[in-house]
């Protein structure tokens, strides 16, 4: 049974080999996370060779479907890394953004999970997903699996 306030334990990726190459995902899972607040991310990742990392990317949506997208405006978009700037009376405040690459690099053989997170959708994001690609061993990509809690 999920918690009171849970919206959804969901599975963004089975567990399933990252492509060859390097390459990113190309069609990441799309989930719905409407009316959530925070998302928290498990991933476990078993490398396919030494050296081997993977790559994450998280795509936001404020648009329930694609026909709700304005003609011109962009359906994704990337969640940033963020920095407020300092805020001082009678002077313009600057603050910084970018895009948001989360690299994990395994430690051993054996299939190995961390938690990232937690994302704040603010109860305005509609929708998430999540793209990988292996970045170490790009010649023995390894396995990825996401599940996220949503609340």
């Amino acid at each position: 049974m999920l918690a009171p306030g849970l919206l959804a334990l969901q599975t963004v990726r089975a567990s399933a080999v990252l492509l060859g190459a390097g390459a990113w995902d190309a069609a990441p899972t799309e989930l719905f996370v409407s009316r959530g607040e925070n998302a928290m991310l498990q991933i476990t990742y078993t490398r396919g060779g030494a050296g081997g990392a993977v790559d994450l990317g998280i795509e936001c949506s404020i648009y329930t479907v694609a026909a709700t997208v304005p003609a011109g405006a962009s359906e994704w978009g990337d969640a940033t890394a963020y920095g407020v700037g300092v805020v001082a009376a009678g002077v313009d405040t600057a603050s910084l953004t970018q895009d948001e690459v989360i690299t994990f690099t395994s430690q051993g053989a054996a299939a190995e999970s961390f938690m990232f997170g937690p994302l704040t959708l603010g109860g305005v994001v509609e929708r998430i997903r999540i793209y990988c690609r292996e970045s170490g061993a790009v010649g023995t990509p390894g396995t990825v699996q996401i599940t996220m809690n949503v609340q």
